[in-house]
């Protein structure tokens, strides 16, 4: 089962309780090493985390330059553990704005944990749906170019194979906290037939708990995929 979660409201939890908005961030860096502890006793397979898009850019200098610190932290102190959990990371979006450190530490994480053949962890870090399909789009038009291939021959098949998550399954279920109700451009293409979770929790709520009571209404559901299924 794959889990896309968009993990919003740090910053408000942190403000209704007088804090800092960076204080919320910290809580939520720990609350993802809280919930990917729990993704294989709940039966999740690949988890897809949506830790900074490529919108927040326009968020706060300081703000973002700490967001940058704790997910600096974040890879650093977590690298081993998850390397010995038998998680595989993987990281979504176009990693070329980001710090020339942090892009190391990304691919040390990647390289270390690539065979691992437990939990698909992704990071989602300047990452946008729309910016993927472009991206992804580029790369097509490149091959075409070349001569690699015609452009009868592109399908959707075609696309997903030049898409970030290339070669996994599409999200089942996408979850939100904190109250909005909208992908904020979150995996476009691939979230086309997820069920979704809007949850008033905010990130750091989001206990393993409230996971585990969010994916037992998800397997409640029905699911069509656009066919008729006789009663």
């Amino acid at each position: 089962m794959h889990v896309g979660i968009i993990m919003d409201g740090n910053g408000r939890w942190a403000t209704r309780r007088g804090l800092a908005r960076l204080i919320g961030h910290k809580r939520g860096a720990t609350q993802v090493k809280t919930i990917v502890k729990s993704c294989p006793g709940l039966g999740v397979d690949t988890l897809t985390l949506y830790a900074f898009s490529t919108e927040n850019w326009k968020r706060a200098a300081h703000e973002v330059e700490g967001l940058m610190k704790l997910f600096r932290g974040y890879l650093s102190n977590n690298l081993v553990e998850l390397h010995e959990k038998n998680v595989c990371v993987r990281f979504l979006g176009d990693p070329s704005p980001l710090a020339p450190d942090i892009r190391d530490l990304m691919e040390n994480l990647r390289r270390m944990t690539r065979n691992n053949t437990g939990l698909q962890l992704n990071v989602a870090i300047n990452y946008g749906g729309r910016d993927e399909l472009v991206r992804a789009t580029r790369s097509i038009a490149t091959k075409v170019q070349a001569g690699e291939i015609e452009i009868s021959d592109i399908s959707e098949q075609t696309l997903s194979e030049h898409l970030d998550t290339k070669n996994q399954v599409d999200p089942d279920l996408i979850i939100r906290t904190a109250g909005e109700m909208r992908l904020s451009n979150f995996m476009t293409w691939q979230s086309a037939y997820s069920e979704f979770a809007f949850l008033e929790e905010s990130w750091p709520e989001f206990t393993p708990e409230v996971f585990e009571d969010t994916l037992q209404n998800f397997h409640s559901r029905t699911r069509q995929f656009g066919a008729v299924i006789a009663k």
